[in-house]
């Protein structure tokens, strides 16, 4: 079985590292930063078209100018303190890697944010393949998940996409790939529900007792 991560909000604790990035951006280039809720909104997406679903009345430049703050923030935050990952992370991803099952990534960060987390944590090895939403089309479509079937060379059945958000749930539905939720992330549980996951998991470990681990 392939096993496809989200990374923030599913593997990484991350939501109030992301919101504060981007009000910091903002109040950078002096706007109004926006409140919470319509930042948690668009985790999951890659940051460009995060940025446009933000702020559709700025200007392609003026947007330029908010990702590279973004940016800047986001890796000096990450710099004080480290992306902590959510309870039962690592023990999960060892178990099923010790099953014998395909570990992947597909994720709306950057290929050099990707890296540089894995980087940091010594997982650079850990995962067979990663996808980003910058060298491939950002989360809803279902581009990445394609690609990295292809890759493996598994169909849609044999694999599972676990998210916490309405586009991870969104790009699995697209291709019938088997989806699970998590409770716990950047969208609230009855945002998922309706995408029908067979699991909403309340912490990472439960995808173990999946019947189709059996």
């Amino acid at each position: 079985m392939l096993f496809i991560f989200d990374w923030d909000g599913t593997l990484s604790d991350s939501k109030a590292k992301i919101t504060h990035s981007m009000q910091f951006a903002a109040r950078d280039l002096g706007w109004e930063p926006l409140v919470d809720h319509l930042i948690h909104n668009i985790i999951g997406l890659g940051l460009p078209e995060a940025i446009l679903h933000l702020y559709p009345n700025k200007n392609a430049s003026e947007r330029a100018e908010l990702r590279d703050k973004y940016a800047a923030n986001f890796i000096r935050l990450e710099d004080a303190k480290a992306s902590d990952f959510f309870p039962q992370v690592h023990e999960t991803l060892a178990a099923l890697r010790e099953q014998g099952h395909l570990l992947a990534v597909a994720t709306g960060k950057s290929r050099k944010g990707l890296d540089r987390v894995l980087v940091t944590h010594g997982l650079q090895d850990y995962f067979d393949a990663t996808r980003c939403a910058d060298e491939t089309e950002s989360k809803p479509s279902p581009l990445m998940l394609e690609e990295l079937l292809l890759h493996f060379n598994v169909a849609a059945q044999d694999a599972v996409m676990i998210g916490d958000t309405e586009f991870d749930m969104e790009m699995a539905r697209r291709i019938n790939m088997p989806r699970i939720a998590v409770s716990y992330g950047a969208h609230h549980p009855d945002r998922l529900h309706p995408y029908q996951p067979e699991l909403c998991v309340d912490r990472i470990d439960a995808i173990l007792q999946w019947h189709r681990l059996g």
